[in-house]
């Protein structure tokens, strides 16, 4: 295993634009997370939800990026996309037309509209379920149909617009887009979060030394997940001396592909706690005693909840690792370019070697993004302080979504810098000097 520098700074004009434009996209988010739909009290709601058994559910929802817990007009945030998504990668592995149009271009366009519609769905029925919720709460102003309809257009229209803010930053900014809106609703969140401790030691609710090794723990696990995501397995590439006409000679030379131990990085966290929050969250609503419990059964921070979160996390793990990672598509290209592995035959044989390779790394990757989600937990219920709303999930978010921010600004700089060799319009070849476009 290797750990790759991280990424230097240096901004030319294309890159001050696209970061320029991530920034107005991320200030256009923060507002809109900070107004609030004009049906609800939001003071009324907010008590309701401290004393419901939906907190955690209001919790996951603002974490992932919305307001729900303060009934804003982004209060969905990328949750209905999210869900949209595990569908799809889900029925990649089960239905097989699905699955092919996950490897080709087109598939995959036609896959991505499907989803944008899908998302449109789940925001409707998720509105109208908060809508329903808050009105038999009594934390709607004006009850009644209009003012349903109103908080069902408000918040699906937000969810859509979140939807698209996140894919315009894919495409004209810098980062996955609907990553970084998640990373910046959790870094938001952090000072809150640390007033929060605070008051626990304030309360006696955590002693000093307790709260200080708890600290230390959430330290050591950042230098943890900064070390193992950049971590990767070298697989050497031999690429063959080859004569290309008019005297030009292409020099063999050996050469590596980085394979990250940590490939699917921080989305089996995200679906894993999405799968899992909805069926708790559902017993706690019911009156059914079997219901109710599931619900005590599937507390979070609990023995079982904990062992169900970590399992999904492994599953997901290897799941969305095969969907982002082609093999067969790899061996392909290097075969094309007569590249190879040492001691290893082209073809399919390589695409196994590199299948291989990549199922012993993702067993230990995943089971590092597990321990990293629970151990906070586990800790924080040792200590007192269960309800503390800064772990190990959010570190492994926020550290991933910087590390591949940063990432992509130093893949622009190689770019920027091969695009200014090719101006040059001169590069050497063995035993004479050639120019460019003659």
């Amino acid at each position: 295993m290797t750990a790759p520098r991280v990424p230097s700074l240096a901004i030319d004009e294309e890159l001050k634009n696209k970061l320029l434009f991530t920034a107005l996209a991320i200030f256009i988010y923060r507002v809109g997370a900070h107004i609030t739909s004009p049906t609800v009290d939001v003071n009324a709601l907010v008590a309701i939800i401290q004393n419901s058994s939906a907190s955690t559910l209001f919790s996951l929802y603002d974490a992932l990026g919305g307001g729900l817990s303060r009934a804003t007009i982004f209060a969905l945030g990328i949750m209905p996309y999210i869900s949209a998504s595990i569908i799809f990668q889900l029925a990649g592995g089960v239905v097989p037309t699905i699955g092919k149009m996950q490897k080709d271009e087109d598939g995959r366009k036609k896959i991505t509209q499907w989803t944008r519609y899908t998302t449109v769905a789940i925001s409707l029925a998720q509105a109208y379920g908060f809508a329903v919720f808050v009105e038999t709460q009594g934390a709607v102003t004006n009850p009644g149909v209009m003012s349903r309809f109103t908080m069902v257009t408000i918040l699906t229209t937000g969810a859509i617009f979140v939807m698209w803010l996140g894919e315009q930053i894919t495409e004209r900014g810098i980062g996955n887009g609907m990553s970084i809106l998640i990373a910046v609703s959790i870094i938001q969140g952090l000072w809150p979060a640390t007033l929060q401790l605070i008051g626990f030691v304030g309360d006696r609710v955590v002693s000093i030394p307790g709260m200080l090794i708890f600290l230390a723990i959430l330290v050591g696990m950042v230098a943890a997940v900064v070390a193992m995501t950049l971590a990767a397995r070298r697989i050497p590439i031999q690429i063959p001396r080859k004569v290309m006409g008019r005297g030009r000679i292409r020099e063999g030379q050996k050469t590596f592909i980085p394979i990250r131990l940590i490939t699917a990085g921080v989305m089996p966290i995200i679906f894993a706690q999405t799968v899992i929050i909805v069926p708790s969250t559902i017993a706690q609503f019911s009156n059914s005693a079997v219901m109710s419990e599931i619900a005590n059964f599937m507390i979070p921070g609990g023995m079982p909840y904990n062992v169900l979160f970590g399992l999904l996390i492994i599953i997901f793990s290897y799941f969305y690792t095969s969907i982002i990672f082609n093999s067969v598509d790899l061996s392909e290209n290097l075969k094309k370019q007569g590249a190879f592995i040492p001691g290893v035959r082209p073809g399919s044989t390589t695409a196994d070697y590199i299948d291989g390779v990549l199922a012993r790394i993702t067993l230990p990757g995943s089971i590092f993004l597990a321990l990293v989600a629970i151990i906070p937990v586990i800790v924080a219920s040792g200590i007192g302080v269960a309800q503390f709303a800064f772990g190990g999930t959010s570190i492994l978010i926020v550290v991933g979504v910087l590390l591949d921010t940063l990432a992509q600004i130093e893949q622009h700089r190689t770019l920027r810098k091969y695009d200014g060799f090719m101006k040059s319009g001169r590069v050497k070849f063995r035993g004479r000097q050639s120019k460019f476009g003659m």
